[in-house]
């Protein structure tokens, strides 16, 4: 008799979230009603949106073949060529964001990158360089990088010069977009320090509203549009799979319980996110449901032309094509030779680049599939998703 009760309180209180998330969303008069123009876009994250962050700060840059399919070299991206965030630029008209730790001819009159690979929003236990580290650029970090380039950035323009031009109008900040694409890392930092499926869920309240204080943070400096993606089917990805052997895995071969754990998340960033749509009134806050779009790839890949999805492209070792001990660009030896780890033709058909990561190929169907609003809520798409003055 107490599963139904349960079953019908869980029922009646999802039925609930819906209204208020149906009346947050969709009476706040916010949103454009035409095509936006983003003078610029200011990203916080992780490696997902990290166009050179990581190896701008020297703390992991990512060698040959990292990069090979489009730039032809590596780029600062844990990928072989573009992020979502590239597309997402090129498609409102801007070009692909300069990162803020980047200190050689860099360009930021149409906004910045914070992201860095392996950031957190939290503070993380152990970070770079000790093995097995996070980025020191957690989400706080992020944010104070942010209001530092806000304030020195009209600084720059005012002083004039040859490097006034590089630098955002002052603006620029109220009418930009602000992307967000954290938390996966949370999620994994709790995994591999042999937390408990329950531990790690227990963690994720504390993880959204350290989130969502960055987020009113930025509010309270001007931004009024805001980009959220949720985080990704982490239970499907080849490092996780090759490291949690005895997972119970679901249908199409992704570990269950770290996927349930992704989800639990989401489903509080999504309460989070109406909370914040009534804190904030004048702010656009677009939700993005990448989770749902990530897992199609692993679910029905050949539908989208691709294979093996489980299988890192870069890589060695195992069913997974990945191992903890040598990854994507490493050497090992065997026999007294050494092997380098490199890459196989046709990416272009693959999902996972290298046991953690997507392939540009992925990250251009996802983009494809968000942009359009499909899977958004508010269901606008990307260039409608600003605040209408």
């Amino acid at each position: 008799m107490e599963t139904p009760i349960i079953l019908n309180y869980f029922t009646i209180s999802v039925s609930c979230f819906c209204i208020i998330l149906l009346y947050a969303s969709t009476l706040n008069p916010v949103f454009a009603l035409e095509n936006c123009t983003f003078p610029a876009i200011f990203n916080f994250g992780d490696s997902n949106s990290d166009t050179g962050g990581l190896a701008a700060a020297a703390l992991l840059t990512p060698t040959p073949p990292y990069g090979e399919t489009f730039f032809h070299m590596p780029a600062g991206r844990f990928s072989d060529g573009r992020l979502i965030i590239d597309f997402m630029a090129k498609s409102v008209g801007l070009p692909y964001l300069s990162v803020y730790l980047d200190s050689l001819g860099t360009n930021f009159k149409h906004g910045a990158n914070f992201a860095t690979a392996a950031s957190t929003i939290r503070l993380p236990e152990i970070i770079m360089p000790a093995g097995g580290g996070y980025s020191p650029f957690y989400l706080d970090v992020q944010y104070l990088q942010f209001v530092q380039f806000k304030i020195r950035s009209q600084i720059t323009r005012q002083k004039g010069g040859i490097y006034a031009n590089l630098m955002p109008k002052r603006d620029y900040f109220p009418k930009a977009l602000y992307t967000f694409d954290i938390g996966q890392n949370d999620l994994g930092e709790g995994f591999r320090s042999n937390m408990t499926i329950e531990e790690v869920n227990a963690s994720v309240p504390d993880i959204v509203n350290k989130f969502s204080t960055n987020v009113k943070a930025i509010y309270d400096l001007g931004g009024r549009s805001f980009w959220i993606h949720n985080t990704g089917p982490i239970g499907c990805l080849p490092y996780i799979l090759a490291n949690f052997l005895s997972a119970q895995r679901d249908r199409h071969g992704c570990a269950k319980p770290y996927n349930d754990v992704a989800q639990y998340f989401n489903y509080k960033l999504k309460e989070a996110i109406v909370q914040l749509r009534i804190d904030l009134p004048l702010a656009a806050i677009t939700h993005v449901d990448v989770y749902s779009v990530k897992y199609s790839l692993f679910s029905e890949p050949n539908k989208h032309g691709l294979e093996l999805p489980l299988v890192a492209w870069c890589g060695y070792g195992g069913k997974y094509n990945y191992s903890s001990s040598v990854g994507c660009a490493g050497t090992f030896t065997v026999n007294g030779s050494q092997i380098f780890v490199g890459s196989c033709e046709r990416p272009s058909v693959r999902v996972n680049w290298d046991g953690a990561h997507y392939t540009e190929a992925a990250n251009k169907f996802i983009f494809d599939q968000i942009s359009t609003g499909a899977f958004s809520d508010p269901p606008v798409p990307l260039k409608m998703a600003c605040h209408h003055a």
